[in-house]
């Protein structure tokens, strides 16, 4: 099968699963995953796009304006994809979905009037990486890695966290790739906050630079740091204890385990590097798709890992980070996102070795 006629058939299962006759989407990420990666966003921060796609039994249609329908026709070639357009102006006032859906069970990847809410459902089937999808996301993770060396290698003490965010755009941007987030923290923002956006302070010895960059409306993450000057020894001490607890995150992530199983074997991480309570001050990621995280891990999560999937995780403890994006392999997993030439902290659990990076001492 061809990966849009096996999302197809993905859709068609979900309905039959649900006694529903069709499937509204939305979200910009469920409109990049069924098209194969195809973009139907103008306001890139919108989570809702220009276009929707209406899957039934028989037939899968995509709504829009006149204004989106030659770029969606002409350079993303939705037409050829077997895409039935319906256009309206923008200017009109009915709702062509109005028609479409009458008298249908109706599902939606979001709170849509009289549709069930499979938001939920959706993301696990865009978490479920088909063998095309595989290789984008590596070139992604490859583009997103290039891009992370080149910007962090060139900030210097002095810069603000602006410019130093403007040029993680500029190095993405310039490969094909949107910084979707691109956040920045320096000095003791890096302690003070988990999810800095970047401000006009300046850099003085430290910095941390975290992107999340799209491309096919897939999403690859991963983060770094710089030093410049003597790495002090309990910042040392921090990035080792993280890089543990990361690899043991990478070695729990193989198939058939479920996401809450690998959750635990990282808190027993936390735990055995003496920071056991530093994960509830942060989330530790999930699997990645279309999304930065399709869903986060939690205790109880029962979806259960899968061959080809990718996951991002997290962890931190105050003052150090890791993170990168791998996929699950057949024998091991692989980090989409390594940057060659980085130095590295190895790590080894139960006869295997994990690199994970270290910060960059300038």
């Amino acid at each position: 099968m061809t990966e849009f006629s096996q999302k197809q058939e993905r859709i068609r299962q979900l309905l039959e699963q649900n006694r529903l006759d069709a499937l509204l989407l939305q979200r910009v990420s469920s409109f990049a995953w069924a098209t194969c990666g195809a973009a139907d966003y103008v306001n890139t921060a919108s989570t809702y796009g220009t276009a929707s796609l209406l899957i039934t039994k028989k037939q899968h249609y995509l709504i829009t304006n006149n204004i989106e329908a030659p770029r969606l026709e002409n350079e993303e070639k939705l037409k050829y994809q077997g895409w039935e357009f319906h256009v309206t102006p923008w200017h009109a006032e009915n709702n062509p979905l109005d028609t479409l859906t009458k008298g249908l069970k109706l599902g939606a990847d979001s709170l849509y009037p009289g549709a069930k809410d499979l938001s939920n459902e959706i993301a696990r089937l865009r978490a479920m990486l088909t063998p095309e999808e595989g290789v984008r996301m590596r070139v992604l993770g490859r583009l997103c890695a290039e891009a992370m060396d080149h910007a962090i290698r060139a900030v210097r003490p002095g810069w603000t966290e602006h410019q130093i965010a403007a040029h993680i755009s500029l190095e993405n941007r310039s490969r094909g790739v949107h910084p979707i987030v691109n956040l920045v923290a320096t000095d003791e923002r890096i302690s003070a906050f988990r999810h800095p956006l970047p401000t006009y302070k300046s850099l003085e010895r430290y910095a941390m630079l975290v992107v999340c960059g799209r491309r096919w409306g897939l999403v690859c993450s991963l983060s770094r740091l710089v030093h410049f000057g003597k790495l002090p020894d309990e910042l040392r001490r921090k990035a080792d204890a993280v890089a543990r607890i990361d690899a043991a995150y990478i070695h729990a992530t193989r198939p058939g385990r479920t996401v809450g199983q690998v959750l635990q074997y990282g808190l027993n991480a936390y735990s055995s590097v003496g920071f056991a309570d530093e994960w509830k001050l942060h989330h530790q990621g999930g699997a990645a798709g279309y999304e930065p995280r399709e869903f986060l891990a939690r205790i109880t999560s029962p979806e259960v890992i899968m061959m080809g999937q990718a996951y991002a995780w997290n962890p931190s403890i105050t003052g150090a980070k890791s993170e990168d994006t791998i996929q699950v392999g057949e024998d091991q997993n692989e980090v989409v996102t390594s940057i060659a030439g980085w130095p590295m902290i190895e790590v080894e659990i139960e006869g295997q070795t994990y690199a994970r990076p270290a910060i960059l001492e300038q």
